[in-house]
């Protein structure tokens, strides 16, 4: 793997708050809080504008500002609401079809027209490209999209009154695109999309330089759910979590969002300068296996399921979640010892009783056998890959941490490794024509809508996201089933069943659960971190 430092001119732009007047950022003599432009500050990195090429945070942190959706979760709730749907949608009979009427009289902020062809178009073509680092998984249900009239959208789903429809229509797969700007077969350039103002969400872009400054601006033409009580907003991306701490406690942003320290939480909670806003959070951070390169992997020349299988076990079997929450993270992470975060439906520890001790802490003894058990000698080489611009700078104390507690009793030998972003996300993934280049590697997981089903087809089901090489035709039959399950204790006896598998195929580790935190101004208001999980700008004023 190359590891190509793209942001290199950012990373020495911004060592200095003085200095971010040259990246395009705020200038050092003007204070945030004198301007009536709200300014954000984050380290979040965009991979694509378009969304079909896109499905992590930092990207839809973009989108949910500029494009409409059909549905989408209204402010300190998780249920959705109508976007740009006129009404709450039916389904037929039989449940076969859901059919969504639009509000009339829609228009892109070019101008042209926004009615059910765009619609179609927008879920045709994020199946059709079917990009690796795109959200086409979550679209798995949906069998085909007819279009009646311009005001009216019929969904064929194949899982009869699917339940989770609606929130996949408010997702990161949900984003409606304009159809005579954007590329019905390829990633559209995102000049191209500023250049066209097809843009028909709260906001509209008026500048656009990948990963350093963004500005936003009022789209008057939006009719949807939530129109914005600011004018203008400006975003700039820092290298590092130091320089966005300075910038907010020194004024020079108004809103510090994704991803302080916890060391720097702790610090700015004692500020009277500032503000830290907390809400809830289905963030989640986990190990994954490439299931054809990791140790005895299918791809190897020594493979073997069972060998492979032993030594996702007696990793489980070696890692000390309250460890990392308490002396990594300061307790702003919990341990998760589920697939299924706590506060939803199906939630069960089944990773505690399974692993270690039996009570959530390590058990070295208990790993040794398992390797032994299948033959495997120790210590067995782990080579780990890991992310601090996307994951934050704590990822490098993590996977410290996580190296310390595999190479116990010599049971691992551990290689750790870190990658830029753009390249890590590409590199990682299992294809038709590569194997993916990290036997084993950390991710982390924002939910797309606040459902228990996001914590599984994204990561288990045939075609999805995480792209590992993993398959299992049991667990997939049962997503699949609990997707249409109308009757709730039905349906969680299947998320449970679901769980129970997983613990013995490991695909992933969970490793902890978080909360959302932004830090502001004394003079902001209207931040909202909410079961929606998503930062959105439109409420956000400030004095």
């Amino acid at each position: 793997m190359s590891f190509k430092k793209r942001f290199i001119a950012v990373a020495t732009c911004v060592t200095a708050i003085a200095s971010l007047a040259a990246c395009g950022g705020v200038k050092a003599d003007s204070s945030a809080s004198g301007s009536s432009t709200i300014t954000i500050g984050t380290t979040d990195q965009i991979v694509s504008l378009d969304p079909a090429g896109s499905y992590d945070n930092g990207s839809y942190a973009v989108q949910i500002q500029v494009f409409p959706f059909l549905y989408a979760q209204n402010y300190n709730s998780s249920q959705v609401s109508p976007d740009i749907a006129a009404n709450a949608g039916t389904w037929s009979s039989d449940g076969s079809e859901f059919t969504v009427k639009l509000k009339s009289g829609l228009k892109f902020a070019n101008g042209n027209t926004l009615n059910s062809k765009d619609v179609k178009f927008s879920f045709d073509r994020i199946k059709k490209i079917n990009d690796p680092n795109g959200p086409s998984s979550l679209l798995a249900n949906i069998e085909s999209i007819a279009t009646p009239d311009d005001n009216t959208v019929v969904f064929k789903d194949s899982v009869p009154h699917d339940v989770t429809l609606k929130q996949v229509l408010s997702s990161p797969a949900g984003p409606i695109v304009d159809d005579q700007v954007f590329s019905a077969d390829k990633l559209t350039p995102a000049n191209t999309i500023v250049k066209d103002n097809a843009f028909a969400g709260p906001y509209k872009l008026t500048s656009f330089k990948l990963n350093e400054a963004l500005s936003y601006a009022k789209n008057t033409s939006y009719k949807g759910l939530t129109p914005a009580k600011n004018s203008n907003v400006d975003v700039q991306y820092f290298a590092n979590t130091s320089n966005l701490k300075l910038a907010v406690q020194e004024g020079q942003v108004d809103i510090a969002y994704r991803s302080l320290t916890p060391t720097d939480i702790a610090s700015l909670s004692k500020n009277s300068k500032v503000k830290v806003v907390k809400g809830p959070g289905g963030e989640e951070r986990f190990l994954t296996f490439n299931f054809k390169t990791q140790p005895f992997g299918s791809s190897q020349k020594d493979a073997s399921t069972s060998k492979a299988t032993a030594v996702r076990h007696a990793v489980a079997d070696l890692i000390d979640r309250n460890d990392l929450a308490t002396s990594v993270y300061k307790n702003t992470y919990t341990p998760m010892y589920s697939f299924i975060p706590e506060g939803l439906s199906g939630h069960e520890d089944t990773l505690k009783s399974a692993y270690g001790d039996g009570k959530g802490a390590p058990d070295v003894e208990k790993a040794k056998k398992t390797l032994q058990d299948a033959g495997v000698t120790t210590p067995v080489t782990l080579n780990i890959q890991y992310n601090s611009d996307h994951y934050g700078a704590s990822s490098a104390d993590e996977y410290a941490a996580i190296k310390t507690q595999l190479e116990k009793d010599n049971v691992f030998k551990v290689n750790l490794q870190q990658t830029e972003w753009t390249q890590y996300n590409k590199e990682r993934v299992v294809t038709d024509s590569s194997d993916g280049a990290y036997p084993v590697y950390q991710l982390g997981w924002f939910p797309d809508y606040s459902d228990p089903d996001n914590y599984l087809s994204p990561f288990f089901r045939d075609g999805n996201f995480i792209n590992n090489g993993y398959a299992n035709s049991t667990v997939n039959a049962l997503i699949v089933k609990q997707a249409g399950e109308q009757n709730a204790s039905a349906r969680e006896k299947l998320l449970k069943q679901i769980q129970t598998l997983e613990t013995e195929d490991l695909s992933t580790i969970p490793l902890l659960q978080g909360s959302q935190v932004a830090v502001t101004g004394k003079g902001v208001k209207g931040v909202v971190l909410d079961p929606s999980f998503r930062f959105r700008y439109a409420s956000v004023t400030k004095s």
